[in-house]
């Protein structure tokens, strides 16, 4: 075994061109490493592997120009950038719904099986780790890009830090498509995370809080050398881009994906419905304490690619999978104060100070108490001992009082009369739980808020533009609402504490790049209260301009999809104040553009009235644009077959909603009649 093992190393290879023997001594490592960091099966004494390497270090040293991208010798990292560059997602990074609790699972298996009419369901099933998501884009088999998941749409290319990770492949093995985009979690051991922290205790060094910090920090790094020093390590769940298909179904997937190189947990599996999801997160939840990672509950998803097409997405999150949380952990602590914070909308939001105390991984100094009434409800107190909980990534909260350690001397926690920062009376809605401050930016604090919400990424996207900078604007006079960001000039910049020439530069240059933006950034970034980002992109769709929206009747607003009377309201009334108004002509005025269009007509006549189904999967464009189109022709789309549905459109692998429809005697049509009706009513489709 051994003998044929070392037969690769042969005369003749010792004696082959440089070229050849690179190429031959960084196949041979590849595989022994895999064996090794993926398989768990080393075949080869690390004397061996060790020895190998020393010589491919050797030859590249001496013929630089041959070392191969995919070189083992890449994985010790030493390229050090200034930042990362940035990265939009072709398939958007989702996040997943949580199911907290037992009937959570269960609805969720309900709804699945409503939405596709079948009696049992499998899923694939997998424990859900607690690192840091990955996507690694191979092109020809070779690792080209590593990106984060970032706001789901834009992450960063750590690409140079990915390599260091042993058990990620440079190089793919087998038949695979020519583009690839792997999705898995970068996470670090247990044994590794102990070792590591033991060794940095020896030599005085920085000990890591809890792994999964020490997983995302160490993507952070912008000196590759120092992740390399990270045992960090990697399992693939899932797909991004990809210019073929792989298998027919999540499962099969991650059994292609594991003949390509990549690590696919073996406890990874299926199960038929409710019944078989919750056996297997008892299973898993009894083997927690045992596994070689951390993990904060288990992920279940429809196995079959073709149902998870048909379920799509709502919002951020896939309707066809869910992450069910295991209960989360518990700690006393002593609540110390209660600090106020006022946010953009004017909220006051009552803060815990506690002693600190570590608890879900992470120590924790302070967390939200809700408003006054949960307060009021919880009957918290400053000096009582508390229960702190949290749970995976969920922010702290306080969920009860021990009372027989209540101080003798303690008093109820009041309402406050003022707003902490600007001094003016405070005011609560109705049945509404939280006050406010109605002074609106006139008060400092809500101006921070609303400004640090406009600069962000998702809204006006003004890199550099943080808390201490505002914080500064603010105090000093020189902003009082969001327009007057681009009238900001470079000595006003410069002249704040802690900010160099050079870092003044940079804001006023992301300042300008950001003056060329679209509709449904500004309308999300300028803060009109309950108007977030799904609301802003239904209203540019639906409205096509600013002027549009702020011309509408509450009847006209309350008549787009998803926007109710309260949301409706809020709309009316920001764009009849007239702060907002001149805020708005300010940014204008001010040089800020945003892309503006004709709104979508529907067209009366075609569909109107008709109740449409969508099943199958389209050959010619995604479900989200032909239900889109459809809609456009005055369709009201459903999720299930009826006797009120009208039309069935049925795709490929059309399943059990198109037997239904035919037993029903319900009209069906093909994707090419419904391309016929695009093309005959739709200009430009």
């Amino acid at each position: 075994m051994i003998d044929d093992l070392f037969a690769n190393v042969s005369p003749k290879s010792l004696a082959a061109s440089p070229n050849a023997r690179i190429d031959e001594l960084v196949e041979l490592l590849q595989r022994y490493g895999h064996a090794y960091h993926v398989l768990d099966a080393p075949i080869v004494p690390d004397a061996e592997y060790d020895r190998l390497y020393r010589e491919l270090e050797a030859l590249e040293r001496a013929h630089p120009s041959l070392k191969r991208a995919d070189s083992p010798t890449t994985r010790v990292g030493g390229a050090i950038l200034s930042e990362f560059p940035e990265v939009v997602h072709k398939v958007p990074m989702l996040s997943l719904e949580n199911a907290m609790t037992l009937d959570d699972a269960v609805d969720f298996d309900r709804k699945v099986r409503e939405l596709l009419d079948e009696v049992d369901v499998v899923y694939s099933v997998e424990p859900k780790m607690d690192g840091l998501a990955m996507s690694l884009r191979y092109e020809n088999g070779i690792l080209v890009q590593a990106a984060t998941r970032g706001d789901g749409t834009t992450g960063e290319d750590v690409i140079e830090n990915v390599k260091t990770i042993r058990a990620i492949p440079l190089k793919l093995s087998g038949e695979f498509p020519a583009v690839l985009e792997v999705r898995g979690e970068v996470y670090m051991p247990r044994a590794g995370f102990d070792a590591y922290n033991a060794k940095m205790r020896a030599s005085g060094g920085k000990e890591l809080v809890n792994p999964r910090n020490a997983a995302a920090g160490s993507m952070r790094q912008l000196d590759s050398k120092l992740c390399a020093e990270r045992p960090l390590s990697f399992y693939s769940y899932g797909l991004g881009e990809h210019s073929a298909p792989l298998a027919a179904t999540h499962s099969a997937t991650l059994q292609v994906l594991k003949s390509f190189g990549f690590p696919v947990y073996e406890g990874v599996g299926t199960a038929v419905g409710a019944k078989g999801l919750l056996s297997y997160f008892e299973k898993i939840g009894q083997k927690r304490a045992s596994l070689p990672f951390d993990i904060d509950g288990v992920v279940y998803k429809v196995d079959r690619l073709d149902w998870q097409a048909e379920l799509g997405f709502v919002s951020r999150a896939p309707r066809w999978a869910v992450a069910h949380k295991f209960p989360p952990e518990e700690m006393m602590t002593r609540l110390l104060a209660i600090d106020l914070q006022v946010g953009r909308t004017g909220a006051i939001t009552p803060v815990a100070r506690l002693e600190p105390v570590f608890v879900g991984g992470v120590t924790v100094s302070n967390t939200t108490l809700h408003n006054f009434d949960e307060i009021a409800r919880k009957d918290i107190r400053v000096g009582d001992l508390v229960v702190v909980r949290r749970a995976g990534d969920v922010i702290p909260e306080i969920p009860r009082v021990i009372l027989e350690h209540r101080p003798s001397d303690s008093q109820p926690t009041a309402v406050p009369s003022a707003c902490p920062c600007c001094g003016s009376a405070l005011n609560k809605q109705g049945e509404e739980a939280v006050w406010r401050c109605t002074q609106g930016f006139a008060c400092k604090d809500q101006l921070k808020a609303g400004l640090r919400h406009f600069a962000a990424r998702r809204a006006m996207d003004i890199e550099g533009l943080g808390d201490e900078i505002i914080d500064q604007l603010v105090d000093r006079n020189l902003v009082s609402n969001q327009a007057d960001v681009y009238a900001l000039k470079l000595s006003q910049l410069a002249g704040l504490e802690r900010m160099a020439e050079k870092s003044a530069r940079n804001v006023m240059e992301a300042i300008e790049r950001s003056r060329a933006s679209t509709l449904e950034r500004v309308l999300f970034a300028i803060g009109i209260r309950d108007v977030g980002e799904s609301t802003a992109k239904t209203l540019t769709r639906h409205f096509g301009s600013m002027d549009a929206i702020a011309a509408a009747d509450l009847a006209g607003l309350q008549a787009v999809p998803d926007v109710g009377p309260v949301v409706a309201s809020r709309l009316y009334e920001y764009f009849r104040d007239e702060a907002a108004l001149a805020m708005i002509a300010a940014l204008k005025a001010n040089g800020v553009q945003w892309s503006e269009g004709a709104p979508m007509q529907k067209i009366e006549g075609v569909l109107t009235g008709k109740t449409v189904v969508l099943t199958g999967s389209l050959s010619s464009m995604t479900r989200d644009v032909a239900q889109a189109k459809l809609e456009q022709l005055g369709a009201k789309l459903s999720d299930s077959v009826s006797k009120k549905t009208s039309v069935l459109i049925a795709g490929e692998k059309a399943g059990s909603k198109l037997a239904k429809a035919n037993e029903l005697g319900i009209e069906v049509w093909d994707e090419a009649k419904m391309l016929t009706l695009f093309e005959q009513h739709l200009q430009g489709s």
